[in-house]
């Protein structure tokens, strides 16, 4: 379940959803930029006059037609030459307005002032670059075929061209260019949009406790995720059936296990009886102490297997203090072998919603567990306050305590602290931390005042 959650939580990292707007935007971008790659290389730094053969026509019919009237041949050509000029004289941008320079019967008759002379281009050539006191320009050059009278038009290869050719084609170039600003927006909306069947799933993962393997009720209408969800539900029931299999395999040997050793504990206590030997007796007492150990192993496993069992027992409203009282004077024996005195510390009546035998392993465990680390001649405190919705269950005592870098892995099951010279299975914190969570609570593990182990169970008030 840990792995789930975990991959979940991956998927609804907003990173996902930033890389995947990112690619989005460069894909569309790099779209659009080799559009306009391609409106430039078809001509980007061609002004648009280069572009136009009607334009070099009605100047050579300007020139033939008038060519018996050098006079007004000349005031034409010149208002032509200014109307190209026009918009170019208005923006301020003589630097790259167009020029124009027109032949006839072979000899140089109009041309742009201040446009250097002696060039002359190729009609067969269409657009050709050309450099003029080491300027480089843009040329395209027109003939008459009846006549022979040329037209050359030429213009400055500036960067500006670039903004021209843009201005020019903005027909199609300026909507891509106003859009692009816009582009983040949807891309981010459309990618929210699709990611929120996997939002919903997630969160129904996320709130799920590590007990709950139950199938995932969200029904996403989207087939790829509907084959995901079906993939983690059958997921679900795979785990859900091994570790049922485990629990009833670990309860049935459990409860095979304990009558052999009551009936081992039998035999060895009527032979102890029986025998004076000092011998013999010492190697019952160990067999004694050993069938104890494993009775209580046995125990203790059949606690685990039940706390980790889905709770079907209804909770019931319970005095604490009252089962705190009876649990003591029960263990009250077990402190008094080991010569610890036991405390209890109870200011006012206080009652929990809980299963009772529940409740019972989960102060045994916590009890003994203070008896058999404390010292001769300690004490162990069991005391119960009201913090707000919360009641505190604590136990103090005065053994070696626990180091912190330990405190959370000592509620794994089998894991002992290695300093610790004390036999155990390491199962009672174990199944307390079960309890408890079962309970809606949780245990915290503290030093002590003036040393050992604070042992303090949060649970919520009835």
């Amino acid at each position: 379940m840990k792995l789930l959650q975990r991959g979940w939580r991956m998927v609804r990292e907003p990173t996902l959803v930033r890389r995947l707007m990112v690619a989005q935007v460069v894909l569309v971008l790099a779209l659009w930029g080799t559009v306009f790659a391609l409106v430039l290389n078809d001509g980007g730094d061609t002004p648009g006059y280069l572009s136009s053969a009607s334009t070099g026509q009605a100047v050579l019919l300007v020139a033939d037609n008038l060519a018996s009237q050098p006079a007004q041949q000349q005031r034409t050509l010149r208002a032509v030459d200014a109307a190209l000029r026009e918009d170019f004289v208005e923006s301020d941008l003589l630097d790259i307005s167009p020029l124009m320079m027109v032949w006839q019967g072979g000899k140089l008759i109009y041309q742009t002032e201040g446009m250097p002379s002696g060039v002359q281009g190729a009609p067969e050539h269409g657009v050709e670059t050309m450099y003029l006191g080491g300027v480089r320009y843009r040329a395209r050059t027109f003939r008459s075929p009846d006549t022979g009278t040329t037209v050359m038009f030429a213009g400055p290869a500036e960067p500006m061209e670039l903004f021209l050719a843009v201005n020019s084609r903005g027909y199609f170039l300026l909507p891509l260019l106003i859009s692009l600003p816009l582009l983040p927006l949807p891309a981010w909306l459309s990618i929210r949009l699709a990611m929120r069947p996997w939002r919903q799933v997630a969160q129904e993962v996320a709130a799920r406790g590590p007990a709950d393997l139950t199938p995932l009720t969200s029904r996403p209408p989207h087939r790829e995720l509907v084959a995901l969800v079906d993939s983690i539900n059958a997921l679900l029931l795979r785990v859900s059936s091994s570790a049922q299999r485990e629990r009833s395999f670990i309860a049935d040997a459990a409860h095979e296990l304990r009558t052999p050793l009551a009936a081992m504990r039998v035999h060895a206590e009527a032979l102890q009886r029986q025998t004076d030997h000092p011998v013999q007796r010492e190697l019952l007492n160990g067999i004694l102490s050993s069938g104890n150990r494993a009775g209580r192993l046995v125990g203790q496993l059949l606690q685990l297997m039940r706390s980790d069992a889905p709770d079907s027992a209804p909770h019931v409203r319970l005095a604490l203090d009252v089962l705190l009282q009876d649990r003591l004077a029960i263990l009250s024996m077990l402190a008094s072998r080991s010569g610890v005195e036991l405390e209890l510390v109870a200011a006012e009546p206080v009652h929990i919603l809980g299963h009772s035998e529940s409740l019972v392993s989960l102060i045994d465990n916590l009890v003994e567990n203070a008896i058999k680390y404390s010292p001769p001649g300690g004490m162990v405190q069991v005391s119960i306050a009201v913090a707000g919705d919360e009641l505190l269950l604590s136990v103090r005592d005065q053994g070696p305590g626990i180091a912190p870098e330990l405190r959370k892995r000592v509620f794994d099951r089998f894991f002992r602290d290695p300093r610790q010279t004390q036999s155990g299975s390491g199962l009672g914190l174990a199944i307390a931390a079960s309890v408890a969570a079962s309970h809606h609570g949780r245990i915290d593990l503290g030093d002590a005042p003036g040393g050992g182990l604070l042992a303090t169970v949060r649970l919520p008030r009835a």
